[in-house]
């Protein structure tokens, strides 16, 4: 799965942001990136969310806001995939760079809200809670005239800002060690191992994509990510053990090996130890928020 830059310059050159309807029978299963901000809100379709290092469900309603330079990829589920599929992947996207409103613009006291939102974008942010107010601003923005569609962009942004519900995505480790890929080859680390998590994967394997010898990769690791790789490895596997519990498609047993886990005791204690929760428990938690 290589990782892709998207060149989206075009498309915004004769505005500040850009709307976009996205209507495919699935999502383009490209693991990428762009210098845009993205703002999403999923209208039909469910799947595998991947965000950095961050792996979970998504379903209709999802509002996700995802940093400059942030790998991502919307992968829907089997049965999107069939031949004879009447299934349909719609979102609405709005992409946007940083300064969208002019140099500064964000730096008024004013603003300050809105420009912590984008800062903390960088780790990509899924909103939770009563969206309703923002799925309907967002999806009303097409039939605006463009002054009236950048004030009411921008009051999309500050109510997001005001938002208490919100769940920061990847980690702070995948960010700067994203920063320093043209250095080290992490860029080709991290596609293997999101593309390969469920499979054995050994530190000798990412080792030599690196191309360091595995005693120098697993210190460099470690300083760059604030974790060990096996760390790093179980807590994406975690991740995609999440979704699946949440679908309710397999049970524990099954999940614990299509997630990478070699036996059930060490995916137990490996889950606990990433989300707080038995998985048992964790799949109550989750019932009750629903």
């Amino acid at each position: 799965m290589k990782l892709h830059l998207l060149d989206r310059s075009n498309r915004i050159k004769n505005s500040s942001f850009t709307i976009t309807e996205n209507r495919y029978p699935f999502f383009l299963k490209i693991w990428h990136y762009h210098q845009e901000l993205e703002l999403v809100v999923i209208q039909k379709s469910t799947g595998t969310r991947f965000i950095g290092d961050n792996i979970e469900k998504f379903n209709v309603g999802d509002v996700v806001l995802i940093g400059k330079n942030l790998p991502h990829m919307w992968l829907n589920d089997k049965e999107y995939f069939e031949e004879d599929s009447k299934l349909e992947a719609h979102a609405l996207a709005i992409h946007f760079k940083e300064n969208f409103a002019g140099q500064g613009f964000f730096d008024m006291p004013e603003m300050n809200g809105i420009e912590k939102l984008i800062d903390k974008s960088k780790y990509g942010i899924k909103f939770s809670g009563d969206l309703t107010l923002i799925r309907e601003w967002m999806n009303s923005l097409k039939g605006l005239e463009d002054f009236d569609k950048a004030i009411k962009f921008i009051q999309i942004l500050n109510t997001l800002a005001r938002h208490k519900d919100y769940k920061l995505l990847s980690s702070s480790g995948f960010i700067n060690s994203f920063k320093m890929t043209e250095k080290h080859n992490l860029n080709k680390v991290y596609e293997f191992i999101i593309k390969n998590f469920r499979e054995q994967i050994g530190l000798a394997d990412v080792a030599d994509i690196a191309c360091m010898n595995p005693s120098a990769f697993s210190r460099f690791f470690k300083r760059v990510n604030r974790k060990t790789f096996s760390e790093y490895l179980n807590e994406v596997r975690v991740g995609y053990a999440c979704k699946l519990l949440i679908e309710e498609k397999y049970n524990i047993s099954e999940i614990c090996f299509e997630s990478g886990f070699n036996n059930i005791s060490n995916f137990n204690r490996q889950f606990k130890k990433t989300m707080k929760y038995a998985p048992t428990d964790y799949i109550k938690f989750h019932a009750q928020r629903a």
